[in-house]
């Protein structure tokens, strides 16, 4: 039975906050590891530990987290006030990451990333839950997914224009670092100066979007009233090694493990792969970097039209071949010529959305499965084990930087750099994300979890929906008047 379809505002309205989110993602993947190890001085080993141990020890709170969320009741539903919680964290550690001063050490660093990863936990997990809840349809929840997917690439899209669009306010690098980082003015050289100047300036631009985004969807979006009675026993250590054996389980978090890991070593990796590697000075990598997401919210309708056609898994099988591909096709990529590196980075860019919203829709048809299975309300616990694979994914990426310290790259000074640095450098941002693709797709290979059989599974619940009854949802409906990444 089909539920409601949210209309365009709704959905907007609901994906909003991931704009600052992703605004934060993309940098704690991609620019902080960088600003901390060749801006502050930090080693590329000591960063890279930093963030793959806060990252592990924060993956031991999402299961925990999970079971909360199944069990909460408050008078506003399941999962806002959780992200009425988890946001003003997400606030403070943005402020202490991203506002830090030349000199900080390790301890800095790690507590920075304790405080950011929890919050950004909260956040996350709770809206991912609450996303799940808002249609049963197979189809539409790819819809919903798609959007939050479309909202997390604009926010990256934005943070990445960021550094450009204050280069070009300010003109001057002097204005830039007077205005954003008057403190490292005359102890840096003026380029690192001017690149912490536009990092704070990126942290200044989340902390701006955060509550403006926040009170969008509390405003606009509601969620179901379901009450802690109604959502079983307490989850033990037991319900969760269940659920990751399952089947249909097992293989989403193998492959949303795999998606989390390839691009988070080629993002974590792209700077220096174009700057030390193809020769791009660095605002032309930051504008190529740009062109990818771009291309990645072009992309989000048109896998929500392939997965309509052709099945969620079968359509992951295929963004994760084209992943691969154009991974192994990089190293030819001509070093320094911007106007042909643009196509190739439009064409990387296509698959990345595909991933991350198909698992998610594809682990709420699971919920359903589950609820027949068990008669158990597990949403918060799946999407926590789910986070959980993200994090790790993301903390392995970063260990990239640990084996290139090893092999002898130096990200500070790139005389130091020996040639087996220089060789592992490549072989990390090309090869290593093209083999996982492949590994990826042969995980959604005869995948059980088909439309038909949600159908059967939704026709077995009796049609009960976690999504609101179409009545308490009219008044939410506004014109179409955003594009839906789905038509």
């Amino acid at each position: 039975m089909a539920g409601p379809r949210r209309s365009n505002a709704v959905l907007a309205a609901f994906a909003a906050p991931t704009l600052p989110l992703a605004a934060l993602g993309l940098p704690l993947v991609v620019y902080l590891p960088n600003y901390y190890a060749e801006t502050l001085g930090l080693s590329v080993g000591v960063v890279g530990a930093a963030f793959l141990f806060i990252r592990m020890v924060d993956i031991a709170f999402d299961p925990f987290f999970g079971t909360v969320l199944d069990r909460t009741g408050w008078k506003i539903g399941r999962f806002k006030p959780w992200m009425a919680i988890g946001l003003p964290i997400v606030a403070a550690a943005v402020a202490m990451l991203f506002m830090a001063r030349d000199g900080v050490g390790p301890l800095y660093l790690w507590a920075g990333l304790g405080v950011v990863y929890g919050g950004y936990s909260i956040a996350v997990l709770s809206m991912s839950a609450w996303a799940a809840t808002l249609s049963p349809d197979y189809h539409e929840r790819s819809r919903v997914y798609a959007w939050l997917q479309t909202g997390n690439v604009i926010g990256m899209i934005l943070v990445i224009l960021l550094p450009v669009l204050l280069t070009a306010i300010f003109k001057e690098p002097g204005r830039l670092v007077a205005t954003f980082a008057p403190d490292m003015a005359g102890r840096l050289a003026p380029e690192q100066a001017a690149y912490a100047a536009r990092v704070r300036g990126m942290g200044w631009f989340i902390l701006v979007m955060i509550p403006i985004t926040a009170l969008l969807a509390f405003s606009f979006v509601e969620e179901p009233r379901k009450l802690v009675k109604e959502t079983g026993p307490r989850a033990t250590p037991m319900d969760y090694l269940r659920l990751i054996r399952r089947p249909t389980v097992l293989r989403i978090l193998m492959a949303d493990l795999i998606t989390s890991l390839a691009p988070g070593i080629s993002g974590s990796l792209f700077f220096f792969f174009f700057e030390r590697v193809k020769d791009f000075p660095k605002d032309q990598a930051e504008k190529l970097l740009m062109v990818y997401f771009l291309a990645a919210v072009v992309g989000a309708p048109v896998w929500v039209k392939l997965a309509k056609r052709f099945g969620k898994h079968r359509t992951l099988i295929a963004s994760c071949l084209v992943y691969a591909a154009v991974q192994f096709g990089v190293i030819t990529l001509p070093g320094g010529r911007f106007w042909l590196a643009v196509p190739f980075l439009i064409v990387a860019g296509l698959p990345y959305s595909a991933a991350p919203f198909l698992l998610r829709s594809m682990l709420a048809d699971v919920g359903d499965e589950e609820q027949l299975r068990t008669g158990q309300d597990r949403t918060g616990l799946l999407y926590a084990i789910l986070v959980g694979t993200v994090k790790v994914g993301s903390a392995l990426a970063v260990t990239t930087f640990i084996v290139l310290g090893w092999m002898g790259f130096n990200a500070h000074d790139p005389a130091k750099s020996t040639e087996l640095g220089m060789l592992g450098l490549v072989g990390l941002y090309c090869f290593a994300p093209g083999m996982l693709g492949l590994l990826a797709a042969a995980t959604m290979i005869k995948y059980p979890l088909t439309e038909a059989r949600h159908a059967e599974i939704r026709a077995q619940l009796g049609g009960e929906d976690h999504a609101l009854p179409l009545t308490e949802d009219l008044a939410l409906l506004q014109p179409n008047v955003i594009a839906d990444p789905a038509e």
